[in-house]
């Protein structure tokens, strides 16, 4: 006999009425599943009779099931029942596995139906303020016409995003409402009951044209996330057409506008923080400047991302008129947060190295060939990161122009990032050491080695020797 089963209002009573047909064993040829309150056309007589069985299935189907069932196809319920049969009946326990089983691909694209609805639900849903309760809380309304069910899964979004407030979601499928304490629903209304504007609406429409960007304006992308069915109840929505109309004039200003040179946003808020209180005019060509000024630009270079992670710019040091100028290689952690070179572990072994070499360091001029701490973190350790080659010369502007004003009659270059930045690629240190023929940079040029190699050599007796090495090429300068 075909039975006429009403499934009710949702995914629980159809649950409750779908397990008595199963508990009977009633096949899903048998069953016409209506919802429109005609009663039995075929003898129902059993639909009042309780739950015969309990039914095991696995999460995944109950999962699904909720989504199908707020699906708009009237023919939803058999559907599910059909799978629920498969499952309970038949054994098919792993139906569910087999995307390309008829039912389950069906089963699976209305509830992927849902779940896209109630996506465009949560982003296109505008409250309206109605007023406020007797205690002084803000209750807003809204109007949304979805094409599915699916109020009763969008709503728990809302509930704890706009906890503070009450709030009506009206929809032609079903009503949602909270005031604080749980959600309630409703049937639907046919029309929007709170079709008044009000403020919010220009907040909206203010927020709409503010964030508006002709450069990406994507028309058909626009109304694939947003369709046009959307529009009429977004009050953002009369925008669209005059924004689209004036994008063409407002892109061919935007182009017409003189460059301007936006500052990356650090990833550091607090490194951000210190950049802007270093902050200085634009750069203008290092070589008018005097080094005086050299030191403040080059807080203010951007010409390598190395800035991002530092602390600030670390510039030379020293009298104008030094008769000695000292190129290391690059700021270390010390040197980072004093804003001075030299101050770390390797100024303190250069001083030693300087003292007993009979020079002063008082009355040399000593700077980096690259500015900016370049370092990874390890653990609460800045570590040490060598420059790269493009960072470099990202940097030898600003070291010859330090060279051009300070003039000396003898230069020293510390290791190999001072070496590649003023003498090219290819030099090795082990091989070139001592007095070099650079007669274009200084009068006297000694390359050695950087202070930081002492420190790192394990054995203390080549340490020593080393060092007595690197006081003898120092030496050279007299």
């Amino acid at each position: 006999m075909m039975r006429c089963v009403d499934p009710g209002p949702g995914f629980d009573t159809w649950r409750s009425a779908a397990r008595r047909l199963i508990g009977e064993g009633v096949p899903p040829t048998e069953v016409l599943w209506e919802s429109d309150g005609m009663g039995s056309l075929f003898g129902d007589e059993e639909a009042g009779a309780p739950e015969t069985i309990k039914l095991v299935v696995s999460p995944a189907f109950i999962e699904l099931a909720r989504a199908v069932s707020c699906h708009a196809d009237g023919r939803r319920w058999a559907l599910l029942y059909r799978i629920l049969w498969r499952i309970a009946k038949l054994g098919e326990r792993s139906l569910l596995e087999i995307a390309s089983d008829r039912d389950v691909a069906q089963a699976r694209m209305m509830a992927k139906n849902v779940r896209r609805e109630i996506h465009k639900m949560h982003a296109f849903v505008r409250f309206r303020k109605a007023g406020e309760d007797e205690t002084g809380r803000e209750c807003f309304v809204a109007w949304f016409e979805p094409d599915h069910f699916c109020i009763e899964l969008a709503a728990g979004f809302f509930a704890k995003r706009f906890a503070n407030m009450n709030w009506s979601i009206f929809t032609p499928k079903g009503c949602a409402h909270w005031m604080g304490e749980e959600l309630k629903f409703s049937p639907g209304v046919e029309r929007d009951p709170c079709n008044d504007p009000d403020a919010m609406d220009a907040i909206w429409r203010t927020y709409y044209r503010s964030i508006f960007n002709p450069a990406r304006l994507k028309l058909k992308a626009m109304q694939a996330e947003m369709p046009k069915r959307y529009w009429k109840n977004l009050p953002e929505a009369e925008l669209i057409e005059e924004l689209t109309r004036s994008s063409a004039n407002r892109m061919s200003g935007m182009i017409a506008e003189e460059a301007r040179v936006v500052r990356p946003v650090p990833r550091n808020a607090y490194l951000g923080r210190l950049q802007d209180l270093s902050a200085v005019p634009e750069i203008r060509e290092p070589a008018e400047a005097s080094i005086q000024e050299i030191a403040r630009m080059v807080q203010a270079c951007r010409h390598c991302p190395l800035w991002e992670n530092a602390t600030c710019a670390v510039a030379g040091e020293g009298p104008a008129d030094a008769r000695l100028m000292i190129v290391g290689e690059q700021p270390g952690d010390r040197e980072d947060l004093e804003g001075r070179p030299f101050v770390g572990p390797a100024g303190q072994l250069l001083d030693r190295a300087m003292k007993e070499a009979g020079l002063d360091r008082n009355g040399a001029y000593i700077t980096n060939a690259v500015k900016h701490f370049k370092w990874v973190p390890r653990g609460k350790i800045r570590l040490h990161q060598k420059p790269s080659a493009g960072e470099i010369d990202a940097c030898k502007p600003w070291v010859l122009a330090e060279l051009a004003k300070i003039s000396p009659d003898a230069l020293i270059l510390l290791g190999g990032t001072a070496a590649r930045s003023l003498l090219g690629a290819g030099v090795q240190i082990t091989k070139m050491r001592g007095i070099v023929d650079a007669p274009h940079l200084a009068k006297r040029v000694i390359l050695t080695v950087h202070p930081s190699y002492l420190l790192r050599l394990p054995d203390e007796m080549r340490k020593e020797a080393e060092f007595r090495a690197f006081v003898k090429d120092l030496s050279l300068v007299l």
